[in-house]
């Protein structure tokens, strides 16, 4: 099968998107199939070219304002191009927007079938970063996934708004999680004895530093007597975060192997950000035997089981969070049994297990048109 995946982001970007694309376009190549992947171009000289599974498309683009680490694609010729000159038969979205919006343009007057993946909560990413209202955005999200043949919601949080939002042919597909990367034994005494010299139990952030993480949520976390907060992740925020969490270890942009150590030596993970669509994070802490604490709202409502794997506290509540973090700190039988549990809640959740399952929607598509045509 030819693919071309249009992506509003693809590594070196580090983010759900890029990583779920990057995903996407390994277990295509795995299997067999020839993807080419349509992204917006990055830095000069700072691309994937080199060790991506399969060809890259770089579409010219300038930074985000507000948030220069996020790049936009401009109106280019390239990716009608590229869906004519691959052969594709599945043109795959991945979170459309602006990039993707062209890209299913494109295959709307080729006829080649779409599949979109929604993301991200592009309503509230707009109305923090550009100006736009959420019922503005909601209206382009309409519009790119109501022309598709399907669209792909992570989490059952974000098909409810979808098809809430007037959004048709929407299916669930979940996101993977390398598990033999993130795992439990990587836990690293010598790592912790640097971030907590003291002894401290370490609770952890890991993800964008953005206003719409709100990780200056941790702000009571930081105050509680024995408790450490290290939070690593890159963003517009830094600044102010580093202000609002006095004591904490701000490490700063992490990956692969890295960050894999970081997570299994932390004693507690919370997710502090209310707008996840799905929240890749939480099934990276789960596989690494993290207990996770997180809002009791979007993606992770799928994910954490409160009272087996975790806790999930009332969106944007600080209170909430310093009390689940407190709760757990005094008991390292319940986290432990918390994190073991969460091991074994994502053991099947790999991304060649989500892969097969991306496969069938787009063979489901392609049958579908079959019918049409005939």
């Amino acid at each position: 099968m030819r693919v071309v995946i249009v992506t509003e982001s693809f590594p070196p970007d580090v983010n759900g998107v890029a990583h779920c694309a990057l995903q996407t376009a390994r277990q295509l190549a795995a299997r067999g199939h020839h993807p080419l992947v349509v992204a917006p171009a990055t830095a000069a000289g700072d691309r994937a070219d080199a060790w991506a599974p399969c060809p890259v498309v770089w579409v010219p683009s300038v930074p985000l304002p507000g948030y220069p680490q996020v790049r936009v694609a401009l109106p280019s010729r390239r990716v009608a191009a590229a869906l004519v000159e691959h052969r594709a038969q599945v043109v795959h979205l991945a979170s459309p927007f602006v990039l993707g919006a062209r890209g299913m343009a494109a295959a709307g007057r080729l006829g080649i079938p779409a599949v979109a993946v929604y993301q991200t909560d592009l309503g509230g990413y707009a109305r923090a970063y550009v100006g736009l209202g959420e019922s503005t955005a909601w209206r382009r999200i309409r519009g790119v996934h109501t022309a598709a043949d399907r669209t792909l919601a992570p989490s059952t949080a974000a098909l409810r708004a979808l098809t809430a939002h007037g959004v048709p042919r929407v299916r669930l597909w979940p996101r993977g999680v390398d598990t033999v990367r993130f795992r439990p034994a990587l836990r690293d005494e010598a790592l912790r004895r640097a971030l907590a010299p003291d002894g401290e139990l370490i609770v952890g952030y890991v993800g964008r530093v953005a206003p719409e993480k709100r990780v200056e949520l941790l702000a009571g976390v930081c105050a509680l007597e024995g408790v450490r907060v290290v939070v690593v992740g890159d963003g517009p925020s830094e600044g102010a975060v580093r202000a609002a969490l006095p004591g904490a270890r701000l490490l700063g942009r992490r990956t692969g192997d890295e960050l894999a150590r970081i997570f299994a030596s932390l004693d507690l993970f919370v997710h502090t950000g209310p707008l996840e669509t799905f929240c890749q994070t939480v099934q990276e802490a789960m596989a690494s035997g993290v207990p996770v604490i997180a809002p009791a709202a979007g993606g992770p409502l799928d994910l954490v089981v409160p009272g087996r794997t975790g806790v999930l506290v009332p969106p944007g509540d600080a209170a909430a969070v310093r009390d689940a973090v407190w709760s757990l700190a005094a008991d390292p039988g319940l986290r432990a049994a918390y994190g073991a549990a969460g091991r074994a809640a994502v053991a099947g959740r790999t991304w060649e297990a989500v892969g097969e399952q991306l496969v069938g929607h787009y063979e489901e598509v392609l049958a579908a048109r079959t019918v049409v045509a005939a």
